[in-house]
């Protein structure tokens, strides 16, 4: 049986781990370097680096805190913001990622996708989806959730994997930060769209909401937080402790 992940996630702005609720009102938190090694040290299964105002502020991500956190951890990396081009795939690899997540960027330029999985493996190819409920449908949203690009989310989802995407996050923006659960209906849509690894962001407050979410959806590979995991509301050990109590088969 495939193991559940369970991945912090730093949202990083000028250097700093921050946090807001619907993707509004930011407060600063930590050091990622000092976060990403407390998370590496203490049973996270990845990591997720979003330079979260990149796009928005059309820079490229910041490299050298960047390459601090990859020298400080030993899990996996993903990294996120900013990414338009090739050269911003090759350029944070180099810096120690091990995956690269693509939201705004690939709006702009589908076929970024299909070059990067072409040049570095699907594997290595990770979708970030901003997602939003408008009248009823699903929307993708860009520029760290401030822009309606007017695309309908599953579609878009299932035209990124067919040009290699080996990865897909799906971010609930109506439940980010709101900590009453997983959006399940969004990620059910998305689960029966696509076979490839689904991770769940947005909206998780309590150890419960993991134990709901891979158990109503087995189909989701992973759990992604950040603020209940960064003011240690939930620690991860004793997460992985309860959910394998629960019959989720976790990584100790």
């Amino acid at each position: 049986m495939i193991t559940k992940r369970i991945i912090p996630c730093l949202d990083v702005k000028d250097g700093r781990v921050v946090k807001g609720v619907n993707f509004l009102g930011l407060s600063d938190v930590s050091s990622p370097v000092e976060l990403g090694k407390y998370y590496s040290d203490n049973g996270a299964d990845e990591l997720v680096f979003y330079d979260i105002t990149a796009s928005a502020e059309g820079r490229k991500l910041f490299t050298d805190i960047l390459c601090e956190v990859a020298r400080t951890i030993f899990i996996p990396l993903t990294v996120g913001g900013g990414i338009n081009t090739i050269e911003d795939f090759d350029r944070v690899l180099k810096c120690g990622a091990d995956k690269v997540s693509v939201n705004s960027g690939a709006i702009k330029n589908p076929e970024l996708v299909k070059e990067a999985a072409q040049k570095y493996g699907d594997q290595c190819v990770v979708l970030s989806c901003d997602i939003k409920r408008v009248d009823g449908a699903f929307r993708i949203f860009a520029k760290g959730g401030r822009e309606n690009t007017g695309l309908e989310a599953i579609e878009w989802i299932k035209r990124c994997v067919g040009m290699g995407a080996g990865e897909i996050v799906v971010n609930s923006i109506d439940t980010d930060g709101v900590k009453k659960g997983f959006d399940i209906e969004m990620l059910r849509a998305v689960c029966d769209a696509v076979n490839v690894p689904v991770i769940a962001s947005g909206g998780a407050g309590k150890t419960e909401d993991f134990i709901t979410l891979f158990k109503t959806l087995p189909k989701v590979d992973a759990g992604l937080a950040a603020s209940i995991f960064h003011f240690k509301e939930v620690e991860i050990p004793k997460l992985k402790e309860e959910l394998s109590e629960n019959g989720i088969n976790v990584r100790k």
